[in-house]
Formats: structure tokens, C-alpha cells, sequence
């Protein structure tokens, strides 16, 4: 036992011999010594680290999962969830792009046909809407529109405060789709104001006539809607927006008709001087003395007296009915003017057209005479509505309003 204690001692000498460190500095030489037991001391301590070490580097790399600490099992069960919530988030987002890309799709095919339908409204309202006098006389006189309009509908403004509180509030896309639906409801009341003064002033003309405009629409032949409305006529609406500016447009579309239709009448009625040279009235409409017989009798029309072969020209345009020689009238000219207007001149001595002739206000359609029952040479004047005369002198004031002197 000693002897092995020896032999232990002598390896422990061998491996751990005592150590002196020298150290110089500024000079001066220094030294310590380091003994066997401070050396074997300062071996076990990095033994230790070494092997705590390794051991730790291998825990983490052999060790399996199901070993690790709670604390880092719930660590990876929330990034899992963050994964599967931002995935989730993502497919969501993708799925509102898909939705609100074919709802903006639905929408610029509704606001495209919207604006179809704006557009043919508007090429009727240039086209066909006005009361073009130069068509009726040709001289580019202008429609006065202070006639009387007694009969006419009151206008009514319109604001549409929904799509002027939706422009105001919706940023973006939205607001400016409210502002276009606003511009579209802007246009259709601007379109409403006009047809509603046309047919206004066409009306107050008719006023003036005596004739009036509830027995025009009496006769007046129905027909389809004036603005074809394609899908938004058809009933079947998407949503509420569309069905309200269907029925907008269908009230906008029925006043440009009434204007259209009024105006076509106008635009036909014979309100021009029968009589093509500076003339005067020798006989008025109504009961007045024969000038034959001498006693109470009615008179049909007016006589208007100037020279012979004086230019008698037509007031209106029209078509020739009849053209040639009737009891009492002698040679006589009448013209239709449409929508149950008709006016004769008689008493002719020179007849210009023939019948089934269409001819335009101011043409001259014979020459002034006293053919038939007359005392001299004039023209025996008529206007006639639907078989009834009515006092030309009427439809000769109207066309004051209708032509600038």
C-alpha cells in the first residue's frame, strides 16, 4: 500500500510539478510559484466545463422533442396559430378581392348601359327634341316661349340628397361612384327642365288657338317609349339603386315625349299670313250680314283682300287634300295639316299645286280671284280642327309668338 501510494505521489510529481512563472516588467523581474495542488486544482475545474459543455451541446441535439420543456411546446403552439391566422387572413383578403373585382365589374356594366341610355336621350334631344321653326318657315325665326302656359305642369326641382350625402362621406371608389350617380340624376333633371319648357311653350301656343291641348290629346295616336331602355325597362332589377333610375329615366323619357309630341303639332299648325304680300281683313270669323242676300248669316272664316293674283301661300306645311272648284268656294286649295288640322283658301283665281302635293309654309298655292261666291277679289281663308272651324284670326296671333316679327 505505501508503495503504491509512493508510485501515485511520484505521477502526481510528474504531471503537477511546481511551476514558476516569471514576469518582467519595467526592469524588474518578478516571479510566482504555482504548486502542484493549485495546478491539479485549476485541471479539474476546466474538466468540469468542458464536459458540462459537451454534455448540454449533446442534450439539445440528441434529446428528442417530446422532451423539451412545456414552456417552449406552447412557444411553437403560438407561432402555429399565427401561421394558420395570417394564412386564414391572406385566403380571406383573397377571396374580398374576387368578390369586389366582380362587383366593380357588375357595376361599370350597369353604369355603361346607364349612360347608353343618357346618351340616346341626349341625341334625341338634339336631334329630334327642338321646335326647329327654320323647318316651318325657313327664315331661322326663334319659338318665343312667354305664350301662355296655363295648362302646362308645374316643374319641380329635384335633389337627390342620398347620392349627395354618399359623395360627401364615402372616400375612394364608392364616393366616386356617388358622384357619377349624382351627375347621372344632375343630367336627368337638367333633360326634364327642358322637355317640361318646350313642351310649355307648345302648349301655350295651342293655348292661344282656342283649340287648346286637351283636344289634341284626345286624338293624339299612342306609340312605344321614345328611349329604348334595353335590360333596365325589362322589370327585373339587381338592386334598388337600378329599379329607381329606371323609373326615373321612364318619367324623363315620358315628359320628352309629351314635349315631342306637342312641338311636332306646333310645328305643323298653320299660324303663318295666308296671303304672301301686305293685306288687310275685310271680313271677320262668325255670324255677320250676308253681303248677297243682306241677312244674318255665319261666316266660316276670315276674308283677307290685297289685289288680284296676289300670292296666297300656305301657313303651314302639309299636304294638298284638294285642289279645284266647290259650291260657293269656287276654285279652292285645302291643305292637311296633320294631327286633324286642315286649312282652305278659296275664291282662287289661279290654282298652283295639285292634289296629294306636300308643300312648306310660305309656298305659293294660287293667286288671289273672286271665283265663285264673292263681291271682289280676296281670299276666303279657313282653319279647321278635327271637321270644326275655329276663327283663323286665333291661329294668326299664335304665329306672332311662334315668329319674330
Amino acid at each position: 500500500m505505501k508503495r503504491k501510494t509512493m508510485k501515485i505521489g511520484e505521477l502526481f510529481s510528474r504531471l503537477f510539478p511546481e511551476r514558476q512563472i516569471y514576469h518582467r516588467s519595467g526592469g524588474t523581474v518578478r516571479y510566482f510559484t504555482v504548486s502542484p495542488l493549485q495546478q491539479s486544482v485549476l485541471s479539474i475545474a476546466i474538466a468540469a466545463v468542458v464536459g458540462w459543455t459537451l454534455y448540454a451541446t449533446a442534450s439539445l441535439v440528441f434529446i428528442p422533442n417530446s422532451t423539451l420543456s412545456a414552456q417552449g411546446q406552447q412557444q411553437i403552439d403560438k407561432y402555429e396559430r399565427w401561421v394558420q391566422e395570417l394564412r386564414a387572413r391572406d385566403a380571406l383578403s383573397r377571396s374580398q378581392l374576387v368578390e369586389r373585382t366582380e362587383a366593380f365589374q357588375e357595376a361599370t356594366v350597369s353604369f355603361e348601359q346607364r349612360h347608353r341610355t343618357l346618351e340616346v336621350m341626349l341625341d334625341s334631344l338634339r336631334n329630334g327634341g327642338e321646335l326647329e321653326v327654320a323647318a316651318l318657315r325657313g327664315d331661322g325665326s326663334a319659338l318665343l316661349v312667354n305664350a301662355s302656359i296655363e295648362e302646362a305642369d308645374r316643374r319641380q326641382a329635384r335633389t337627390d340628397a342620398q347620392y349627395q350625402e354618399a359623395s360627401a362621406t364615402s372616400p375612394g371608389v364608392r364616393g366616386q361612384i356617388a358622384e357619377l350617380q349624382r351627375e347621372q340624376q344632375a343630367f336627368l333633371d337638367e333633360v326634364e327642365d327642358i322637355a317640361i319648357e318646350r313642351a310649355e311653350a307648345a302648349r301655350g301656343v295651342l293655348r292661344l288657338t282656342a283649340v287648346g291641348t286637351n283636344r289634341i290629346a284626345e286624338t293624339r295616336e299612342m306609340g312605344g317609349p321614345l328611349v329604348p331602355f334595353a335590360n333596365l325597362a325589362s322589370g327585373n332589377f339587381d338592386t334598388p339603386e337600378e329599379a329607381m333610375f329606371a323609373e326615373r329615366v321612364s318619367q324623363v323619357a315620358a315628359r320628352m315625349e309629351e314635349a315631342r309630341f306637342y312641338q311636332s303639332v306646333v310645328s305643323t299648325l298653320p299660324l303663318a299670313d295666308p296671303v304672301g304680300v301686305p293685306s288687310r281683313l275685310t271680313s271677320d270669323y262668325g255670324l255677320r250680314v250676308d253681303p248677297f242676300n243682306q241677312r244674318p248669316g255665319w261666316h266660316n272664316g276670315v276674308d283677307v283682300g290685297a289685289y288680284w293674283n296676289a300670292p296666297i301661300t300656305a301657313t303651314g306645311p302639309g299636304t294638298v287634300s284638294f285642289a279645284g272648284t266647290k259650291s260657293g268656294y269656287g276654285r279652292i286649295v285645302e291643305i292637311d295639316h296633320g294631327h286633324g288640322f286642315k286649312s282652305r283658301y278659296a275664291h282662287l283665281r289661279r290654282i298652283n299645286v295639285d292634289k296629294g302635293d306636300t308643300v312648306a309654309i310660305g309656298d305659293v298655292v294660287g293667286a288671289m280671284g273672286s271665283t265663285g261666291r264673292s263681291t271682289g277679289p280676296h281670299l276666303h281663308y279657313e282653319v279647321w280642327f278635327n271637321n270644326k272651324p275655329y276663327d283663323p284670326v286665333e291661329f294668326l296671333r299664335a304665329g306672332k309668338h311662334v315668329y319674330e316679327e
